[in-house]
């Protein structure tokens, strides 16, 4: 199993998780996160750490989140490993919760 970054990641972007992973799943977009599913152990450490919540095991993705599994396998392929934690984007509380952020989505 993997943990899956859903939608609530967009424009977030907070970095916390990264910090945990002890495999270097992460890889950071413009404007988000996503977890390499080839890579994540399944320790469940990122979990906790979201402060968006926007992180999920995949057999646990809320309704509608379902497609960012494959989003994630995906953008992982093309994205840089990120292994530090970094400052959120300034506006990121802004963002926190608001819905229908997919249309936002930077590759």
């Amino acid at each position: 199993m993997t943990f899956v970054v859903t939608e609530n990641c967009i424009k977030c972007k907070y970095t916390d998780c990264v910090e945990v992973c002890p495999v270097d799943c992460f890889h950071e977009g413009p404007n988000f996160l996503v977890i390499d599913p080839d890579e994540c152990i399944d320790c469940t450490l990122c979990e906790p750490e979201c402060p968006a919540e926007a992180i999920y095991p995949e057999d646990d993705l809320p309704d509608g989140q379902e497609q960012f599994l494959e989003l994630n396998a995906e953008l992982s392929r093309s994205w840089p490993v990120l292994t530090t934690r970094k400052e959120a984007p300034a506006d990121a509380e802004e963002w926190d919760g608001k819905p229908d952020k997919l249309q936002y989505l930077e590759r």
